[in-house]
């Protein structure tokens, strides 16, 4: 094949193509069938190209045309900041409203052992004594467990709460693969020390200084570990029973949906580590302590409500496979 008689034949289509791409978004019907058209030739033209001739100035020429006529097509993948937006008003809240049975069973469970532990420490010496000499104790009670919000920086401490708290969520929903059952682990050992430290602090009178700085950051920050802990076992439960869908796909659909959630928690555990690093050791006066606290809670559950339930409205299930990607479009 003479390549030189090839491309003359060619160039003047391979140029309007070009064009077409780079007014991407500003065609109109006519043009973009156009734009069809030609990327469907220009392909075919790469193939013939390889095929006949391994001159590497046409093919590298044609494989850049034919990828960016691809991409015009098919649809380019929306601009970062509208996947942001979705995630936040319509993928995370979706996936926590319609899941939210889960995690709010997970919440109400987790909080009676919590409630259980607590009084069986206050009001069993022998169990008190099982966990600690007297010294540790009255140390724990009197001194430590204030002096926690405050020995470090707030910044890094909050950093460092951050950090450990989404890790521990991301762990909580990851584990849902292995049937959910690491899931509950977690979730018990975290009502377990919740109600140890909260009986041992009763037991000695303090159960106003457990209160008065567990719920300022607690709140927001539980709620997330409830939430991760119910998403979690939701994907486990898909594996036991995908319903009316094949298991693989179920399982696709619910993991991807947990990513969302996974995201998500991230952000509403930045907020109540910024709590616990520069309100709840540092802000003194109990009632506007527990009142941001309590602000941020019904921030947090007002939001789900309110875009979550317009979501599962709308059908969105928060499967990433649903973000819908940009086409050609008349201007």
């Amino acid at each position: 094949m003479d390549v030189d008689a090839y491309v003359s034949a060619h160039n003047a289509e391979w140029l309007r193509l070009e064009y077409l791409i780079n007014r991407t978004g500003k065609l109109d019907g006519a043009e973009i069938d156009e734009l069809v058209e030609l990327y469907q030739r220009a392909a075919t033209h790469l193939s013939v190209v390889r095929s006949a001739s391994p001159d590497p100035l046409v093919i590298g020429r044609l494989s850049s045309l034919v990828a960016r006529g691809r991409a015009a097509v098919s649809g380019a993948s929306a601009p970062m900041w509208r996947d942001a937006a979705r995630l936040i008003t319509v993928s995370f809240p979706g996936v926590v409203y319609r899941q939210r049975w889960w995690w709010l069973g997970c919440a109400l469970l987790g909080n009676l052992l919590a409630l259980a532990v607590a009084f069986w420490v206050m009001g069993d010496p022998e169990v008190q004594a099982a966990v600690g000499t007297e010294h540790e104790i009255k140390k724990l009670v009197e001194e430590d467990f204030a002096n926690y919000y405050t020995e470090h920086e707030a910044g890094a401490f909050a950093f460092q709460v951050w950090v450990n708290n989404a890790w521990v969520s991301a762990q909580a929903i990851a584990f849902g693969i292995l049937l959910g059952i690491p899931t509950l682990y977690v979730l018990v050992l975290n009502q377990l020390n919740l109600g140890l430290t909260g009986g041992l602090m009763a037991a000695h009178g303090k159960a106003d200084i457990f209160f008065g700085l567990i719920l300022p950051h607690g709140l927001l920050e539980l709620t997330a570990v409830y939430v991760a802990c119910g998403v979690g076992l939701k994907l486990g439960w898909t594996i036991i029973d995908p319903g009316h869908r094949p298991r693989g796909r179920a399982l696709a659909e619910e993991g991807r949906a947990a990513m969302s959630v996974v995201l998500g928690l991230i952000g509403v555990l930045l907020v109540s580590g910024a709590i616990e690093g520069f309100v709840t050791g540092w802000v003194h006066t109990t009632w506007l302590r527990i009142g941001i606290g309590v602000v941020a809670e019904a921030a947090f559950l007002t939001y789900v409500w309110f875009f979550g339930r317009r979501a599962v409205a709308a059908g969105d299930t928060g499967d990433a496979a649903e973000t819908p990607d940009l086409a050609p479009a008349a201007a």
